[in-house]
């Protein structure tokens, strides 16, 4: 059955909330690497023991491949968003098969394209 009015502003409100959270979260990486230093006070951001290093590598690696991820949710928000507006009669029909995507499901994903986990 598809959305009905309600649903759909429910379904825009989470939408806005998640990329609004989502917008902190890369902003907020991007405010660390940047001021991370300066914020210290050191005048050498070289650890002064190699494991030191390794743990401030793996963190550093950990930060990106997290904001990477949150950045590509950002866009599938954006996307979805797009669809809401422009199409909203076909908003919650999924891209694969064609069928309605749960109310349930776009509660937990807004920005879910299809009725499979998956996505």
């Amino acid at each position: 059955m598809p959305l009905n009015k309600s649903q759909l502003k429910e379904i825009e409100g989470l939408l806005h909330e998640e990329r609004e959270r989502a917008l902190r979260i890369v902003n907020r990486a991007v405010e660390d690497t940047s001021g991370e230093q300066d914020r210290a006070g050191d005048l050498s951001s070289m650890p002064l023991h190699l494991a030191d290093r390794g743990t401030d590598t793996m963190q550093d690696e950990l930060d990106a491949s997290n904001a990477t991820r949150v950045t590509r949710q950002l866009v599938e928000i954006d996307a979805a968003l797009e669809r809401l507006i422009q199409t909203p009669e076909k908003f919650g029909v999924c891209e694969a098969t064609g069928a309605d995507i749960s109310y349930e499901r776009l509660k937990i994903i807004p920005w879910a394209r299809t009725a499979e986990q998956g996505d």
